[in-house]
């Protein structure tokens, strides 16, 4: 129970790595509360364990977040909600560019700047942002996407310098295609759009991965326990690979 004691506030935590994260801290110990848009997948979540309470809340919604965060009072803040589009750059609206940035970037400026307000004052905390490796090289199709992430990545760099000497590390853990439902709507794009069967776009995105597979949730959510456990005190400003060896 290494984070008995602690409190802890994940976006998106209604589905895929965001479940996984906050789960995986309240068996730890930690009062952990989920966030996201819809009651139903919160609640299956929270369900799962008695340390985990919910609330509904857009992280583009300025106002409900910075309720939701001074309610939950975190010492571990998990900035993880986010999205995904394709399309050809030159095919690209500016409306779902914006829509990128504001999800991606946006909201996890948001949510950590509201974790740092939270940790004023206290001698331990942990703002973890989820990232990408789309934060830290290029794909196709997705230039939006990428350019949030790597905004994301250039921020939490920047947040770490200014909360050095608070007991606060920030840190970005970026992890590839996750074995999670966003790739499954991903492959299901593919599909529809090339007309490739399910296996072979499943392959095609595997591929990505040097060990030829996708990053299991779990594998994410480890690193984020890692990053709140003993021995971690002097990592902060650090974008974490977990994708297999893609570089």
């Amino acid at each position: 129970m290494m984070l008995e004691g602690r409190s802890a506030f994940v976006t998106g935590g209604g589905s895929g790595v965001g479940a996984v994260i906050a789960t995986l801290l309240a068996g730890e110990g930690a009062q952990v509360t989920i966030c996201g848009r819809r009651i139903e997948p919160l609640e299956a979540v929270a369900a799962c364990h008695p340390g985990i309470r919910t609330v509904v809340c857009d992280v583009t919604d300025e106002a409900a977040l910075i309720r939701a965060v001074a309610d939950a009072a975190p010492d571990i803040v998990v900035a993880n909600a986010g999205a995904s589009t394709s399309a050809p750059f030159a095919k690209t609206e500016l409306a779902a560019f914006e829509r990128m940035i504001s999800v991606n970037l946006t909201g996890t400026f948001l949510t950590l700047r509201e974790g740092v307000r939270a940790m004023q004052g206290k001698p331990w905390g942990r703002l973890i942002a989820i990232a990408s490796t789309a934060g830290l090289k290029g794909y196709p199709y997705v230039a939006p996407y990428a350019a949030a992430k790597h905004g994301v990545v250039g921020m939490v760099k920047s947040v770490a310098l200014e909360q050095a000497r608070k007991g606060v590390t920030v840190n970005a853990i970026c992890p590839g295609f996750l074995d999670t439902e966003m790739t499954e709507r991903s492959i299901a794009t593919i599909v529809a759009k090339t007309g490739r069967s399910p296996e072979e776009a499943r392959a095609t995105v595997e591929a990505t991965n040097p060990m030829q597979r996708l990053v299991p949730p779990e594998d994410v959510a480890r690193a984020v326990l890692w990053l709140c456990g003993e021995g971690s005190d002097m990592v902060t400003g650090q974008a974490i690979s977990v994708s297999g060896g893609e570089t």
